[in-house]
């Protein structure tokens, strides 16, 4: 067993998500993903809470990060505890909660055009 000394921050902020209901035809369908590395040796369990500009917040969404591992947690397939996915078409804003340090990366893939188009950012740590 690893002597894993754990990372990162408990809490981190995506201001800028958007999940497209469009896709181009082909291999490639837009989604999101929260990519999740958590080095410690304690699983991480998350909470992640959707903020839109015309609604109320949403933070029935949960994932595990098991430890020494990462998760790439595909936004267009999650669900709520209520079987609900991520509204598409709408501007939102993530936050990721851990019982556990962790790091957190945002990647979008928009394919909504031929001209698919690859974008990624680490998310904001709170300390």
């Amino acid at each position: 067993m690893s002597v894993a000394k754990a990372r990162g921050s408990y809490v981190w902020l995506v201001p800028d998500c958007y999940y497209p209901s469009i896709s181009s035809p082909g291999h490639y369908i837009s989604h999101e993903a929260i990519c999740v590395l958590n080095t410690g040796n304690q699983d991480a369990s998350l909470t992640l809470t959707l903020y839109f500009e015309d609604r109320e917040p949403v933070s029935s969404f949960k994932a595990v990060c098991k430890a020494e591992r990462t998760n790439h947690i595909r936004l267009d397939q999650i669900r709520d505890e209520n079987g609900a996915p991520i509204p598409q078409d709408v501007p939102y804003a993530i936050m990721v909660e851990s019982d556990q340090p962790v790091v957190v990366q945002y990647s979008r893939l928009d394919t909504t055009q031929a001209e698919m188009s690859l974008m990624t950012t680490m998310a904001h740590p709170l300390v």
